[in-house]
């Protein structure tokens, strides 16, 4: 949030030597969806926004760190050029860039880093002390309560992105993926005692509208709630089932299908305010026609000023086929020789969407048959 009261979002991002990117530099609408095939680097371009989260979080060092280093981080492709750039403009409005380097004493050292607002400066560096004492280059102004005071905003704006690829699984067995409790996973082990963790009157009210919700999708579940078992100290969502036996039965998410764990997870984030949203396939175990509804529900979601930026990587077809998704709302990943490069639909893409047709009808075959070209020359 920024001192208008509304939510902030990311305008433009530019990567340089960023794993799999050499260099990146492109627009993000409030509402962005990733295409491209298997490996071309969606979840690396998702990345960057969870490693500035991370940062402010835990620090640069810890991020890197978690990443498996700067020789991990560092693009393949980079060559001579041993340096890590991120660029964010946010609400063009606020500009923040990072540049990383690494040395035989310093694991992360920070080469650059920079804001300003409205044009005018804010910080930048390295300045008189970072020349005095190299060990403050081991650290961000972003992550320090003391040296980020005049752009606190940027720092609260990056700590609330969040991430979401929720795996069923760990929802129903968190504890048999991590004995300890987990905050803020991004895989679901935590989503359960989110929810319980919720304000009851909140709590209730948002697992009311889901459930009438979930009444659509799969209508053999309802009275979605969720308890707490005093004896393990457990939350479980419980909702009944409705089968042969007239009163139907209760279950807990150790029985839900997959598609109505995610759906719950889903429909839950949605709900919620906060910063920008990163969703990784959320068709996956979906079927087509609740595939098909996402795009609205996304649309909803970016809409006013409380409305949340949603960046949703996606392979599916039933998905693209929104009518209403624009060709400014697709980012096309297409590997290169360089790496990997970022861009809108083709002039002849646009065209056939100006004329009528889906997203999936006009860029998705343009995906699929460049990688149809790379098979044909690989040797079986």
């Amino acid at each position: 949030m920024n001192d208008t009261g509304t939510t902030m979002r990311v305008s433009r991002i530019q990567l340089k030597n960023w794993k799999n990117f050499k260099e990146v530099d492109v627009r993000l609408n409030a509402r962005t969806f990733l295409v491209g095939v298997n490996a071309a680097g969606k979840s690396n371009f998702l990345d960057a926004f969870r490693f500035m989260r991370d940062v402010v979080e835990h620090g640069v060092g810890k991020a890197v760190q978690a990443r498996g280093g700067m020789k991990k981080l560092r693009c393949l492709y980079a060559r001579q050029e041993p340096d890590i750039r991120l660029a964010f403009t946010i609400d063009n409005t606020w500009e923040y860039e990072i540049e990383l380097i690494s040395d035989k004493t310093f694991p992360v050292l920070i080469k650059r880093e920079s804001v300003l607002k409205n044009g005018e400066v804010i910080l930048e560096r390295p300045d008189r002390a970072d020349t005095k004492d190299r060990q403050r280059a081991t650290q961000t102004a972003l992550e320090q309560v003391s040296a980020n005071e005049a752009f606190r905003d940027i720092a609260n704006f990056f700590r609330s992105i969040e991430y979401r690829h929720i795996l069923p699984q760990v929802v129903r067995d968190p504890q048999g993926f991590s004995a300890a409790p987990v905050v803020n996973d991004p895989y679901g082990r935590d989503i359960v005692r989110h929810i319980w963790a919720t304000p009851k009157k909140t709590r209730e009210a948002r697992l009311r509208r889901i459930d009438k919700a979930l009444q659509i999708a799969v209508p053999t579940l309802s009275k979605l709630r969720v308890e707490m078992d005093e004896s393990r100290g457990q939350p479980h969502l419980r909702a009944k089932f409705q089968h042969w036996r007239s009163n139907g039965a209760i279950q807990d998410e150790s029985s839900f299908s997959d598609g109505t764990l995610r759906l719950i997870a889903l429909f839950w984030m949605f709900l919620e305010n906060g910063g920008p949203l990163l969703l990784e396939e959320p068709e996956l175990s979906l079927n087509e026609e609740i595939v098909r509804r996402l795009p609205g529900l996304f649309a909803r979601l970016v809409r006013g000023k409380q409305g949340r930026q949603v960046l949703i990587s996606t392979h599916s077809y039933a998905l693209l086929e929104d009518p209403g998704i624009q060709p400014e709302e697709i980012l096309k990943l297409e590997s290169g020789q360089d790496g990997t490069i970022i861009q809108g639909p083709s002039d002849d893409a646009q065209k056939l969407m100006e004329n009528g047709l889906s997203a999936a009808e006009a860029v998705l075959p343009e995906i699929r048959q460049n990688r149809m070209e790379q098979l044909s020359l690989f040797p079986l």
